[in-house]
């Protein structure tokens, strides 16, 4: 189920006599996430001993990246200007900085509104190249070349984009048929 309002999804599951998948809300999107972190684990020795930085607002994005992180134990740190973080996540206001030692870079797409108080948070090419030497580019679809990621981080080898957006058919047959079985 796709609702704005995780409150009324749990309310359904709470009466319903079948699972209740949380496909997306404006808190968090856990089946977006759990495929990406399936994708990692196809191509890293081990996603979980990677530094994650995720760069936007916090959302629906950003608090499924903090979940994803608090439930297995992943090192994720946010950047974004102030007034945007997510409690419980060390935060960067400077994007050269808070990029270095990091493996994976998750974005989200910036809503029209608080886009001129991201313009400084573009990942680009030279962003990755600070970032640890292996590092990959993962920015949430919908993305916007000019807006978060620059055309040629998308064009360059770090992205990883849409290869990992084949798992998500593979990810959402998982949760269904695990909630078959029980």
């Amino acid at each position: 189920m796709r609702h704005s309002k995780l409150g009324v999804i749990e309310e359904i599951a709470k009466y319903a006599e079948f699972p209740v998948i949380n496909a997306m809300t404006e808190v968090n999107h856990p089946c977006e996430i759990l495929s990406d972190l399936y994708a990692l684990s196809k191509i890293r020795n081990d996603f979980r001993n990677d530094r994650y930085l995720f760069v936007g607002a916090k959302g629906n994005i950003g608090g499924a990246w903090k979940e994803g992180a608090d439930a297995f134990g992943l090192k994720l740190r946010q950047c974004c200007p102030l007034g945007y973080e997510m409690e419980g996540v060390s935060n960067f206001t400077e994007l050269e900085e808070a990029v270095k030692g990091v493996d994976i870079i998750c974005t989200d797409s910036i809503p029209s509104e608080i886009y001129p108080d991201f313009k400084d948070y573009q990942i680009t090419v030279e962003i990755m190249k600070m970032a640890n030497s292996n590092a990959i580019l993962n920015p949430c679809p919908p993305f916007y070349r000019g807006e978060e990621v620059s055309k040629e981080a998308i064009s360059s080898k770090y992205f990883a984009g849409y290869n990992f957006k084949k798992y998500l058919l593979e990810i959402q047959q998982a949760i269904l048929i695990y909630n078959l079985t029980i």
